[in-house]
């Protein structure tokens, strides 16, 4: 199995825990020289907190682990296309790439409405990689949604 899809089953497995706890089933994963360093799931409605984004407690996570805000040697694996909020963490906190699963064409901010990730603008640019399970991670908030519904 590819490592991006390894990385990306490993985010699908924590937006499932994160749903079964009540958040939206968002998952993410930061990766260090092949290394899984931090993840998390939505954390919002436990934590009360609107940056409780998946992917943001990840790269946190992720820089407090390596003692450093830079993170130009990492890969940001999230299951939903990251908002405006965790694409401008991810510009940053100098990400070297981000691999996400579902397109959000409402919010999303690394493609669908907005480019962060290639505003020339800004001054830092970074790699995305979409769709990587897709189908998988799209049917796991459909589900939660229907549940809700």
């Amino acid at each position: 199995m590819e490592a991006d899809e390894r990385f990306m089953h490993r985010a699908l497995e924590l937006a499932r825990e994160a749903g079964e706890a009540g958040e939206v089933p968002i998952g993410a994963v930061v990766v260090c020289q092949g290394e899984a360093i931090a993840e998390a799931g939505n954390r919002r409605e436990r934590d009360n907190d609107p940056a409780g984004h998946a992917e943001f407690l990840a790269i946190c996570q992720a820089a407090r682990e390596l003692e450093r805000w830079r993170l130009p040697d990492c890969t940001v694996y999230v299951t939903l296309e990251p908002c405006i909020m965790c694409a401008g963490l991810m510009h940053q906190a100098r990400v070297g790439r981000c691999v996400y699963g579902a397109a959000d064409p409402k919010a999303g901010a690394l493609g669908s409405l907005y480019a962060i990730h290639d505003d020339r603008r800004l001054n830092h640019r970074f790699e995305v990689k979409s769709g990587v399970l897709a189908d998988e991670c799209a049917t796991v908030l459909r589900e939660f949604f229907e549940r809700r519904r």
